[in-house]
């Protein structure tokens, strides 16, 4: 559902036939540095180094590859594979989201042969740098012929490991449900009945204390249909939270993720630090980093599973660099786009690491970590390779007793009138105190509101078949300044506006009542662009076809500042102001104050 957080700005968001390796295979199981593993043809070898990842303890790691094949060809490809021992049989697609290679082990990431030695056409032999990330188990590497759509193998690595493949990585914060708490989720390889998972944390330079975390985890037999269920199915590890209670408003902390194993030995990792918030209704300035549909990239330049994310790294490294001046990150929907493969949530959250350990990184679920036919979801599409929200949900912790509705509207299930979500999004859009928590933005993935891209514009409706009609009401009744969506991945401003009539002209510095709410597409995160219609609209004053994300800075209860920036160089391209006392919030507008009589 809806839930509202604690800030002067508030925010609401709406192996089929999994084949064993040949026979013929010679195994040799070593591990050291060189030494070739399965030859499966004279002279073909692929080789791996270092033999050992992680050794000062750190998450990711540079390996080199060197490898050789007697008939190189153009479409030669490298597969990376987690665990090491994996199936290279073919398993046909089973629905239209099952994407080549169609191996019965989908590899976690693949590169062609050719990508950094242009020369191996001619030579056979080749070399290739890989980013490896922690992800609990061993790694091989291994030589393809055939291209993507017929591969078949011709070399298999020496196996690698992290010195620690078990260790605990990628912590993400979140808000708890009270103002002075903090979550703290992460990913490892222990159990609870191997080790104790522990946060141990206090005030920076302060005494330390530890709080116990919870476990959860998910198998096969939750995921509702493939590729998540067959081929893309990995073992996700343990999430492990630990909630942090009674801080102390806008006060430093530092922290570090841990495990005490059952014979008294400890794994650590290393420290990190964040920020508490602010007492509700604190006068102080906030900093929110608004967007959807990111997703995630491979720095070596590695090829993905639904690799059509091209701006999600240069959106991150953005928000890394602005990082000092953020105070909470809203990703709202479409988080990571495995759609189905499940490594690649390990991609992801390795990915927004150094955002999420440091502030709060909320999420909402869109259609790629919902959307699943049979399993009540509002679209029945295929768009979460049937995951069908499990991995989203338990990836990241939300403060709500139903863990999918925390600071969400979910375009996902049913928003109209008459519906418990609805009652929900009234109820907490009834219950702010205007005093204390001035600014009220709505969040949404899909478009409740108004867009121009081609999709909504050729239905005639520029929104989600139903979307406004039931909303509109509410946002003009409770008088919510900004509605921003996720779905359409560019960028668009409109008009104040109320029933598809602009209630201001002014474009850039707003104030006094706004009359209507000010709509907002922030899908640009990274996924690739949608493009706009060529239909021109009163409504809409800015549009941006291009990656990019929105900053809000409130700085005391009368003076918000609005900024959209690109991706690209992290410059402001489009911003306003809003201006008002508390006065101008209180004032009637069309719809906004209940209907008057004699009689009252």
């Amino acid at each position: 559902m809806v839930s509202k957080d604690n800030f002067d700005l508030v925010l609401i968001f709406l192996m089929i036939g999994g084949g064993m390796i040949l026979p013929y295979l010679l195994l040799i199981l070593g591990t050291t540095q060189g030494v070739v593993s399965h030859a499966l043809k004279d002279t073909a070898y692929i080789k791996a180094s270092p033999g050992v990842l992680g050794l000062e303890g750190q998450a990711t790691e540079w390996v080199n590859l060197e490898f050789m094949s007697p008939n190189p060809s153009i479409d030669d490809w490298i597969g990376v594979f987690s665990p090491s021992n994996f199936s290279a049989s073919l398993c046909p697609a089973e629905n239209r989201i099952t994407y080549p290679p169609l191996l019965c082990t989908a590899p976690i990431k693949y590169q062609f042969a050719n990508y950094s030695s242009p020369g191996y056409i001619d030579s056979g032999i080749g070399f290739l740098q890989l980013k490896l990330i922690n992800q609990r188990s061993d790694f091989s590497f291994a030589l393809f012929s055939g291209g993507l759509l017929n591969p078949k193998l011709v070399a298999v690595s020496n196996k690698i490991a992290f010195a620690n493949p078990k260790a605990p990585v990628y912590p993400r914060l979140a808000h708890g449900k009270l103002w002075n708490e903090m979550t703290v989720t992460w990913t490892s390889g222990y159990g609870i009945d191997e080790a104790e998972p522990f946060v141990e944390w206090g005030p920076l330079g302060g005494e330390q204390r530890r709080s116990p975390a919870g476990t959860l985890t998910f198998d096969r037999n939750s995921m509702c249909g493939a590729p998540a269920r067959t081929v893309g199915w990995r073992d996700p590890g343990f999430i492990h939270t630990s909630l942090l209670k009674e801080l102390w408003p806008d006060s430093k902390y530092t922290y570090k993720l841990g495990h005490r194993l059952f014979n008294d030995s400890y794994v650590w990792s290393r420290q990190y630090q964040f920020k508490a918030s602010p007492f509700p209704g604190q006068n102080s300035v906030q900093r929110v980093i608004i967007f959807g549909d990111m997703g995630k990239d491979e720095a070596d330049g590695s090829l993905v599973y639904n690799q059509y994310q091209p701006g999600a790294l240069n959106t991150t490294k953005q928000i890394v660099r602005d990082l000092k001046e953020v105070d909470i990150v809203y990703h709202i929907g479409d988080l990571c786009y495995a759609t189905g493969y499940i490594s690649q949530w390990d991609q992801f959250t390795s990915q927004i690491e150094p955002i999420a350990s440091t502030v709060p990184y909320m999420v909402a679920s869109g259609n790629h970590e919902r959307d699943w036919p049979g399993t009540g979801s509002f679209y029945g599409s295929l768009d979460s390779g049937g995951e069908c929200g499990v991995p989203a949900q338990t990836m990241f912790y939300a403060p709500a007793e139903n863990r999918a509705k925390f600071c969400i509207a979910h375009t996902e299930e049913d928003w109209r009138e008459g519906t418990e979500q609805y009652e929900f999004i009234e109820h907490c859009l009834a219950t702010v105190d205007r005093q204390k928590q001035p600014w009220l933005i709505f969040l949404a993935h899909r478009v409740l509101g108004y867009s121009s891209a081609t999709f909504y514009a050729d239905s005639g409706a520029f929104e989600e078949p139903m979307g406004k009609e039931s909303l509109q009401k509410l946002w003009q009744k409770y008088k919510v300044d900004i509605a921003m969506y996720g779905h359409v991945h560019n960028y668009e401003r409109t008009c104040p506006i109320y029933q598809n009539i602009c209630t201001m002209n002014e474009k850039h510095h707003y104030k006094g009542t706004l009359n209507g709410t000010i709509h907002v597409v922030v899908g640009g995160g990274g996924a690739a662009l949608a493009d706009y219609t060529t239909l021109q609209t009163k409504w809409s004053v800015f549009k941006d076809h291009d990656y990019g994300f929105v900053k809000l800075t409130a700085f005391d209860h009368s003076n918000l500042l609005f900024e959209y920036k690109k991706s690209s160089d992290g410059n402001v391209y489009d911003s306003f102001r809003i201006t008002r006392d508390y006065r101008d919030i209180l004032a009637c507008t069309v719809d906004s104050c209940p209907s008057m009589t004699l009689a009252s």
